[in-house]
C-alpha cells in the first residue's frame, strides 16, 4: 500500500515546506536548516502554522508511547498533532536508556534510495491506520530529503534527543493509529487536533 501524489498535491507540499522552512528563518530558529555541518541531528520541527501547542506536548508529561528499540534505545512519543496544512506532525524524544553508547540503527532510514542517500534519519517511519487499511510513509521534499530528523549517529548513556516526524493526515475521523520504525516495538498513538 502506498499513496500516491498528484504534481498538485505535490507543489502544495513543497509551498508548504518553504513556508514552514521561512517561519523557522524568521523566528531565529537554530538546527534544521541546509547547512553543511552533519555532524549534529536536526531536530527542529517545522513552523506550527499558528496552532497552540498540544496539553501532550511537555517534558514532565506522560508519553503517548514509548516504543523499545534494540541495545537499549527507546522512543518516547510526546505528541501526535494533525495540522492544517493536511499533515500529522508526531513528536518526541529518541533515549538511549543503556549503559552504553549506542549507534542508531541504519534501519531507522529506512530502505528507500531516494531518503537514504541524504543521511541516517527516521525515515523509515510509518503511521498505520489499521480501519482504514492504510500504512502513511514519512514525507519528503522535492530532493528526497524526508521531513525528519536527520543527522542520527550516536547517543551516550543516558542522552535524549528530541526528534519529529511528518506524516500525511489521516482522514479527520481517523484518531487511533500505530507508529512503526524499523528495530522499534510498534506503539499505538492518538493524533490530536
Amino acid at each position: 500500500m502506498s499513496i500516491r501524489f498528484t504534481a498538485k498535491a505535490r507543489r502544495g507540499m513543497v509551498a508548504l515546506t518553504v513556508a514552514a522552512g521561512l517561519a523557522l528563518g524568521a523566528a531565529g530558529c537554530s538546527g534544521g536548516g541546509d547547512n553543511d555541518d552533519k555532524s549534529s541531528p536536526s531536530a527542529s520541527a517545522p513552523g506550527n502554522s499558528g496552532s497552540k501547542p498540544s496539553a501532550q506536548e511537555g517534558d514532565k508529561q506522560t508519553p503517548l508511547a514509548e516504543l523499545k528499540g534494540t541495545d537499549g534505545l527507546l522512543l518516547q512519543v510526546t505528541s501526535a498533532r494533525r495540522d492544517a496544512g493536511g499533515f500529522v506532525t508526531v513528536s518526541g524524544n529518541l533515549k538511549n536508556d543503556g549503559d552504553e553508547s549506542v549507534a542508531i540503527p541504519a534501519q531507522t532510514s529506512g530502505d528507500e534510495t531516494e531518503v537514504i542517500k541524504h543521511g541516517q534519519s527516521l525515515g523509515g517511519a510509518t503511521l498505520v491506520d489499521s480501519k482504514g487499511k492504510k500504512r502513511y510513509y514519512v514525507l519528503r521534499d522535492t530532493d528526497g530529503r524526508p521531513l525528519t530528523t536527520t543527522g542520527l549517529t550516536t547517543l551516550a548513556a543516558g542522552q535524549t534527543l528530541p526528534v519529529f516526524m511528518q506524516f500525511p493526515s489521516p482522514p479527520t475521523g481517523t484518531t487511533d493509529v500505530a507508529l512503526q520504525l524499523p528495530t522499534f516495538s510498534s506503539g499505538s498513538i492518538k493524533i490530536s487536533g
